[in-house]
Order: structure tokens, then sequence, then C-alpha cells
């Protein structure tokens, strides 16, 4: 069990107290998302059909929780890991005109996660998506959105903040630009996640570019399925959090594939089966847009501005035995 714990932690907040936090918290930071990005909020699918290619495929192992729909002859339908790809038809759907976009409260059950401080087998996201075009598929354009996103981070934080005094602010606005390549070049004896503690303890908040194609040490940055996020235009984006002295990372975003990229990066990853898919058609026959989006954990940012040391005290999952015993004994307290 990996799990991050010390004696000296005191929540500053109790449960209730953390439930009408974490609203205020939703609220602010989705309304400021909304307006600094152009989005209009949708609804959303909690689960598409297994054989519409909908479904984002992550690290490409990690098992959707599926069942059958007795009024639709059995058809197999599977719950979400993120709405990566539904957004664009969505998109196209509403008719959203250029740096125009929409953003949903997406839930997912990823059965897989190794549970720890900030993995859960819930996972709920901000999911956003914004139509560009041709032109605007370059590093500049993505840099301004990951700004305008810390904008609206560090406007909730101040919210939050007027709210409670007893949370002190510690997200800095200032995003450090570094590409996955760059990173390895600085630590190139450290993992992958040793780098993003490191070059996070340094810049306190940072956004790891172009992730998913294999770097000059044999392996990628960080998995990334080969049919939403085009490799060359995408990223993380980290926050250092003293609390636990690491890199937590609150979103991962990008500019999204386009016919060539999608093929190109099918190939690397062996997976051009996905091309006779609906959505992968619809895709090289031109029929969506152009877009840019990601998601942004909910949780995971309600964590780290009640400073709180576990996912689990401000969203309510399932955690084995041992941790809820355990933690209990360190005056952690799961929902």
């Amino acid at each position: 069990m990996k799990l991050f714990l010390t004696q000296d932690y005191l929540p500053k907040l109790d449960i209730l107290e953390t439930q009408i936090a974490i609203k205020l918290i939703k609220d602010t930071f989705e309304r400021e998302l909304a307006n600094n990005l152009q989005l209009t909020r949708v609804s959303a699918p909690l689960y598409v059909p297994s054989n519409s290619g909908l479904n984002d495929n992550l690290n490409g192992y990690e098992r959707p929780v599926s069942f059958t729909i007795k009024d639709m002859n059995e058809a197999e339908v599977e719950v979400v890991h993120s709405l990566a790809k539904w957004k664009r038809m969505a998109l196209k759907r509403y008719g959203i005109p250029r740096f125009k976009g929409i953003y949903a409260d997406m839930n997912a059950i990823r059965r897989d996660e190794e549970l720890d401080n900030i993995h859960s087998t819930y996972v709920d996201q901000w999911d956003f998506e914004k139509v560009i075009f041709d032109q605007d598929r370059t590093l500049d354009y993505l840099q301004t959105q990951v700004t305008l996103i810390m904008r609206a981070l560090k406007r909730t934080e101040e919210v939050v903040n007027m709210h409670y005094s007893i949370l002190p602010p510690f997200i800095e606005e200032k995003v450090y630009f570094i590409t996955s390549k760059e990173l390895l070049a600085r630590y190139p004896h450290l993992s992958s996640k040793e780098r993003e503690h490191a070059i996070c303890r340094e810049h306190h908040t940072v956004f790891v570019m172009q992730i998913g194609d294999t770097l000059e040490n044999g392996y990628p940055h960080d998995g990334r399925a080969p049919d939403y996020d085009d490799w060359s235009l995408n990223g993380d984006l980290l926050v250092y959090y003293p609390l636990m002295d690491q890199a937590i990372e609150i979103s991962s975003m990008g500019i999204r594939v386009d016919e060539h990229s999608l093929v190109e990066q099918l190939k690397k990853a062996h997976c051009e089966d996905r091309l006779e898919l609906p959505f992968h058609q619809a895709l090289m026959n031109h029929e969506l847009p152009l877009t840019f989006g990601g998601g942004l954990g909910q949780s995971r940012i309600c964590m780290l501005l009640l400073q709180k040391i576990h996912i689990g005290e401000v969203q309510a999952s399932i955690w084995p035995q041992d941790m809820i015993e355990l933690c209990e004994k360190y005056r952690v307290t799961l929902l």
C-alpha cells in the first residue's frame, strides 16, 4: 500500500466545513474556468457504446467497467474513462464556433488504479473542449490556454482564503513550461515521476509538454492514448504541494490529433485497427472540428485548496479496510 502520512497532520476544516468549502471551490473554479476559456456547460454521458471508439483508452491496459442494456438487445456499454473523444462529437453537434467551447462534469470509474493519497477508483473532472483552426495548432496557443487555467485556479484560491483564512495560499500562478525531452536532459538519472517532483520543487507550477512519444532513454515520459492528444502539442499541468513535498498533477490536456497525427500515432502504438471505428472514421473524413481540450481533476483541486493529505477526504469512494484503519490513526477521515 503506497500511502503518505505524517504524525503532525491535522485537518484544518472538519467534515461539515469541508463539504461546504468543496461547493465553494467547485462553484468558483467552474465559473472562472468558463469565463477565461469561453466555455458553455453541457450534459455528458456516464457510459458509451463499447463499439463506438469513444471511450478513452488511457495507457491501453486499464479495463473499463462494462455492462449490457436489456432493452437494447443486450448491447454492451462502457463507463467512460474520460470524455476526450465524445467532446469533439458534441462540439460538432452544438455548432460551436472558433475559440468557444464546452465543459462538463465527468464522472468515471477506473478500476485498475493503484490506490494512494491522490488516486481513487472514482474520478471526477471538469472535462473541457474548444474549437480551434489549423493555424491555432501551436505550442504558443497551448501555453496561452494553460496560463488562463492557472489564472482561474489562483482566483479560486483567493476566494477560498477570503472565506477560510486558516488556509494560507500557496499556489504559484506563473507557469514554467518545459518539454519532456528537456526534463529528461536535466534529470537523466531520475524516473519520470522523480523528474516531475524535482522540477516542481524548483518552479512550483510546471507544464510538462510533449508526452506520449518515446524519449532518448527508450521510454515515453508517461503513457498517453494515441488517438486524442497530439503528442507534440500536449502536456500535464503540475502543482507543487508543500504538505506532501511533491508534484500533484491536476490536468492532462492538449491540442487534439488531426488526421495526420492520428495515423502516425496509431502506427507507433500498433493500434491501426482503431481506424475502422466510427469516431476515427469521422475524424479521417474531416467531419469533426479541430480542438483543444483536457480534464481538470475536481477532487485533486479540492484536496489542494483545502490542504488535505488524502483525496478520500474530499470525495466519497471505496478504500481498502487497512488503508481506512491506518488513516484513522493519523487523523485522516475518509468520506
